[in-house]
């Protein structure tokens, strides 16, 4: 069993809001994070000794180069390119960072610029395997994996276009009330299933919409997040696993299913006493392999599991209940981060949307850096209210 994190918190989320295409650079958004985080703690700038960074679109800079364009000296620093896996990947690292005294408040940020022709020229440079083997076919960026991902999963489990639907519609509904929300209109089943195609069996409401945005959050002790007097939620258990079952052909499950039961024996608490669950959602057919693979419903049983569940904050197993990536936009890297910051904010009473009422416990998970057939960052943490 590895050591608790007793002691070590999160608190203070903050959202730059989304926008769909922005003239500015992923720093300036970096640096609206890093002020309303430093805003909302009532610190001052030089108090922040530890920093983690998240951005596509901060090249040719990493991390380390933020330090001298915002005037930092951190004594503990963390570049996380994992995409959708690096909010919990930075929740994690940051806390053994306060839990080792190697740093006071960690400061985790996240974010991206949105130009006009910026996520095609990412795409052309995501990784070797999509400049050398999948760029120069056509087949680049993530609708074409997805869709291979979503059309093998139909394959093999018997789950129906109709339950994706489900999902996104569920998410859109939650997102109605959340202010950040880039989709603004509700979504019905019928439009779902009668939207353009994108890529078969993808149509237009499975796909996010790439946009520009920041979030970001505090790692700190108990202690001194009460001397600050800023609410807070106590990190219960964390999981972190890369290029899981890399034997399996094609990518029917993740990391979470190998640790799933070290999550859950640090956090005494398993997925059924969860009050919500926040996955990473670039597409819903990673929803339904986070619920499987992290136990909420047995490997295959997703799409009957999707059935007699609402998702919606005022129904059974809120799901993404700021309406995720999906409705919300996926503003690059902070889509990793924004389950992590929903979360806090529903367990310590500071919503922007609509509120899971009595939340004491809940799950997020992070999946990213999607190649051809699989994706190979997965990571979960399970929150509780203070």
């Amino acid at each position: 069993m590895r050591a608790a994190y007793d002691g070590v918190v999160i608190a203070a989320p903050v959202t730059i809001p989304y926008v769909r295409y922005s003239t500015r650079d992923a720093h300036w958004f970096l640096g609206r994070a890093l002020a309303a985080l430093i805003k909302r703690a009532g610190i001052k700038k030089d108090q922040l000794d530890g920093l983690c960074v998240s951005s596509f679109t901060l090249f040719p800079d990493t991390g380390v180069g933020l330090t001298q364009h915002f005037g930092l000296s951190p004594r503990w620093l963390d570049h996380i390119p994992m995409g959708g896996a690096s909010g919990v990947v930075a929740l994690r690292r940051a806390a053994r960072a306060v839990q080792a005294g190697d740093a006071a408040i960690v400061a985790c940020i996240a974010g991206d610029t949105n130009h006009v022709d910026s996520f095609r020229q990412n795409l052309a440079n995501f990784s070797r395997f999509a400049r050398d083997a999948v760029y120069p076919l056509g087949a680049g960026g993530p609708n074409m994996s997805f869709a291979l991902l979503t059309s093998y999963y139909m394959r093999q489990y018997g789950i129906e276009a109709r339950d994706f639907g489900k999902l996104c519609v569920a998410q859109r509904d939650n997102a109605l009330k959340f202010p950040h929300a880039l989709f603004k209109k509700p979504l019905t089943l019928d439009e779902y299933l009668n939207a353009r195609p994108v890529a078969d069996p993808l149509k237009l409401f499975d796909c996010v919409m790439p946009c520009a945005g920041a979030e970001g959050f505090l790692v700190m002790s108990e202690e001194r997040a009460k001397n600050l007097g800023l609410p807070f939620a106590r990190i219960l258990g964390t999981i972190e696993r890369h290029n899981a079952f890399p034997d399996d052909p094609m990518q029917l499950r993740g990391g979470w299913a190998l640790d799933r039961d070290d999550l859950y024996a640090q956090a005494g608490a398993g997925a059924a006493d969860m009050d919500f669950a926040q996955v990473y959602d670039d597409y819903p057919v990673i929803n339904v392999l986070q619920l499987e693979d992290l136990g909420f419903c047995e490997k295959g049983a997703g799409g009957e599991f999707v059935r007699r569940n609402t998702f919606t904050v005022g129904g059974s197993l809120p799901l993404n209940t700021s309406g995720g990536q999906l409705s919300v936009g996926q503003a690059g890297a902070a889509g990793g981060y924004l389950g992590m910051t929903e979360a806090v904010r529903q367990l310590t009473g500071e919503t922007l949307g609509a509120r899971v009422e009595n939340a004491r416990l809940g799950l997020v998970s992070g999946f990213g850096m999607i190649n051809y057939d699989r994706g190979l960052c997965s990571g979960a943490a399970v929150l509780g209210r203070a």
